[in-house]
């Protein structure tokens, strides 16, 4: 599904920027060769980051 019309930036490519160790909005926009433009997406590329990058949970 496109998440970013601006950059033509689907789910997908967002997700994989985030399993290659993007690890703030702007790293994923980076990550797929772009940046923000309008800003209307970036609510939704935060909620991908979140749901899809490893929790660092190392406990002791």
């Amino acid at each position: 599904m496109y998440v970013c019309l601006c950059n033509a930036l689907t789910d997908a490519q967002l997700r994989a920027a985030v399993a290659a160790g993007a690890a703030r909005v702007k790293d994923l926009y980076a990550g797929c060769g772009c940046q923000a433009q309008c800003g209307c997406c970036t609510n939704t590329v935060l909620t991908i980051l979140r749901q899809e990058r490893p929790t660092g949970g190392g406990g002791s």
